[in-house]
């Protein structure tokens, strides 16, 4: 892997502090996963169904996976959105939540952070910059 340490590797983008990148290396990326779905389940990023007879809905994000995972990445996907305007991720965001406030926006970050949370996955372990993203100067 170029760059070090994936710690340091995750610091390299614009929007992303040591301290979050070593977070996210240790509760997260050091453990091998085999697609996006572990990666989102483990952080507890995932939707839960409930079905019950011809009802079929949605109850938000599951919780059971790694708090502290799932607290930072929410953190960073707002960050995300201020530091990296013009990355894939943050137009979607802003595509989809629009001038809309409050409960629309909440949840349109947790899917964001999902998103995100999936893309540095890649950058670690295949070396893919999120699409649009700003690596910091040197």
């Amino acid at each position: 892997m170029a760059g070090g340490s994936p710690a340091a590797l995750l610091a390299r983008l614009k929007g992303i502090g040591p301290q979050i990148a070593s977070v996210l290396w240790l509760e997260g990326f050091w453990r091998q996963f085999n697609n996006r779905r572990e990666v989102a389940a483990y952080a507890g990023l995932v939707p839960t169904p409930w079905r019950s007879g011809s009802i079929d809905r949605e109850q938000g994000i599951s919780k059971a996976g790694n708090r502290r995972l799932r607290h930072i990445m929410i953190e960073l996907a707002w960050l995300w959105v201020r530091h990296q305007p013009e990355s894939e991720l943050s137009r979607w965001f802003r595509e989809r939540v629009g001038n809309e406030r409050g409960r629309v926006r909440r949840i349109a970050i947790v899917a964001l952070a999902r998103k995100l949370l999936i893309a540095l996955w890649r950058y670690v372990t295949l070396g893919e910059v999120p699409e649009g993203a700003v690596l910091k100067s040197s």
